[in-house]
């Protein structure tokens, strides 16, 4: 289990930022299950669903910005669980970027690669592997989606959800696996010890111009449309 507890670039649990939260909340004091149920939950609901600058960003840097998507918020769920003894690793992926639509609108939907790079955290608990993905959604968000979208009672894919499910998806963590988007999973990289090993294989294919553009004007949209989204009024 050495590999899955060790600190890396991405992984920073050491940074004062990351330290300071886990002494705030207390989660070394606590038995195994409580402490990585609460971490869980945190990164879930207290980190909203958004669009960092880039995937390679260290988890004090998720954790500073307050929001993240499946990578980043995977990456600081990480940090989490091995700064407090809980060893883990990523599993990596991609998905089709039909899921996104809705989150992702006009030019920057239009120019997305149909291959959107993806990521679960995978922790080993009580002598098994847990796949755990559906803290990349604050529940907030998913339940003003449920509530936009009342006719909805079966499978949901867009506005980063696919599910077979829309009104009883499994997001809460009580010994099983948690999905939320799985559904639109197209290709399988396997696991990696840390996201710092997986990117170095895998990684989201964009040209330079289209980085820049989405670092700059992209993920602004991509934000902007989910936090109107979590603020909106049902009809």
């Amino acid at each position: 289990m050495e590999q899955y507890l060790r600190e890396t670039r991405m992984l920073d649990y050491s940074n004062p930022r990351i330290q300071a939260l886990i002494e705030k909340r207390g989660w070394n004091h606590l038995d195994e299950f409580e402490r990585l149920k609460l971490i869980y939950d945190f990164v879930r609901d207290e980190i909203l669903f958004g669009y960092n600058v880039d995937d390679r960003i260290p988890a004090s840097k998720v954790l500073a910005d307050g929001y993240g998507q499946c990578n980043t918020k995977g990456t600081l769920f990480m940090a989490l669980l091995r700064g407090c003894g809980l060893p883990c690793r990523v599993h990596g992926f991609t998905i089709d970027k039909r899921l996104q639509k809705g989150a992702m609108t006009g030019f920057v939907y239009k120019r997305a690669p149909q291959n959107v790079f993806h990521s679960w955290v995978e922790v080993f608990f009580e002598n098994r592997w847990y796949e755990l993905e559906a803290f990349i959604l604050d529940k907030a968000y998913l339940h003003k989606l449920q509530k936009l979208n009342p006719s909805c009672s079966g499978a949901f894919c867009g506005y980063g959800v696919a599910v077979k499910d829309f009104r009883n998806p499994v997001i809460e963590f009580d010994r099983n696996n948690t999905y939320i988007q799985s559904e639109g999973i197209n290709q399988d990289f396997g696991v990696y010890d840390c996201p710092d090993e997986l990117l170095k294989e895998h990684h989201q294919e964009l040209s330079a111009i289209k980085a820049f553009v989405y670092r700059n004007l992209g993920r602004h949209l991509m934000n902007r449309n989910v936090r109107k989204i979590r603020d909106r009024l049902p009809e």
